[in-house]
């Protein structure tokens, strides 16, 4: 991605709706360290979706809490954010 990217990328995996702010990440990569193959970073340094539709709902929900920026944030089915 380049200089006219998309803020917000978002995905829905396990029935809750993921939401990256590219405009915040600073790549601390702790969402990737958290659940490697669910996030990684790009080659900006910036926290993107891998495969996350392919780890365990907990581990993942655990990896979006640990961005120290609240980078990362999930919202269930009903719209509500439960992260962070």
């Amino acid at each position: 991605m380049t200089g006219e990217e998309i803020a917000e990328v978002r995905r829905t995996v396990h029935g809750y709706l993921v939401c990256i702010d590219r405009s915040i990440c600073v790549g601390f990569e702790d969402c990737a360290t958290e659940m490697p193959g669910a996030f990684r970073l790009d080659d900006e340094g910036i926290a993107t979706f891998d495969a996350p539709e392919t780890v365990d709902v907990t581990i993942l929900l655990g990896a979006c809490a640990a961005c120290p920026v609240d980078a990362i944030r999930v919202l269930d089915g009903d719209g509500r954010q439960i992260v962070p």
